[in-house]
């Protein structure tokens, strides 16, 4: 290593080490007076994370594993969270497209530092019906729908002039077709078997809430199989 890669890795060391973590009030959370099952207290603690100013809560992210069972992660937009699961959506022909058809299990990750807190989310994931994954993709913005249009999403990409192409002709289409096809475009649902609430404290006494069950054998939108009853524990931090 020289001198100046060495004095760089120090000057990067030392801005790493001065980062301060929740340098702020945090919110107090008594797991005994939380609900019987995980989807009630997700949705309270969403709203509170925007009503603390979050930036952008809805943002997660997805862990899957390759076909040599190796992890992949990466970041994206939560679509909906009921009494199915947690709802994302993607091109099948995509990297973590193809991962789930291979390997159909999940994990999502939710950080919102605004309040200290996390939620974990691990299950086997469903893929919607065609139809809710069209109108998924027609219920968002113009620019999601020529996102979308653009597709090849994980391919090896020949030019940045190649993208520009591809993409003005992709809005052009999304605006003269705002009910245009997607090929591909699917919707999916992570259907939990433990959903973790992990809240922060600043003398690091932090507070992790487990909701577990028995996976179930595709619960959502297959509608077949039973998922056995939500059990909680406290876990050491």
């Amino acid at each position: 290593m020289t001198e100046t890669d060495a004095s760089a890795q120090r000057a990067f060391r030392e801005l790493l080490h001065a980062q301060r973590v929740w340098d702020i009030e945090l919110p107090a959370f008594d797991p005994a007076a939380a609900p019987d099952t995980p989807l009630p207290l997700f949705h309270a603690w969403f709203a509170e994370a925007v009503a603390a100013g979050q930036a952008e809560p809805h943002t997660m992210t997805l862990a899957t594993a390759d076909a040599a069972g190796l992890p992949d992660v990466r970041t994206l937009m939560l679509h909906d969270a009921d009494e199915r699961g947690w709802h994302f959506a993607t091109h099948a022909t995509s990297a973590k497209g193809r991962q789930l058809a291979a390997r159909p299990h999940a994990a999502l990750g939710f950080y919102w530092p605004a309040q200290g807190r996390q939620v974990r989310v691990r299950g086997p994931v469903t893929a919607c019906p065609a139809a809710e994954s069209r109108a998924d993709v027609h219920a968002r913005s113009t620019g999601a729908l020529a996102s979308a249009l653009v597709g090849r999403q994980s391919e090896v990409l020949g030019s940045p002039e190649e993208l520009a192409r591809a993409s003005d002709a992709a809005w052009d289409r999304a605006r003269e077709e705002p009910e245009a096809e997607v090929a591909g475009w699917t919707r999916y649902v992570v259907e939990p078997y433990e959903v973790e609430f992990f809240q922060g404290d600043a003398r690091r006494r932090h507070i992790r809430l487990r909701y577990h069950r028995e996976a179930g054998t595709g619960t959502g939108a297959a509608g077949a199989g039973a998922a056995g009853a939500w059990q909680r524990e406290l876990l050491w931090p």
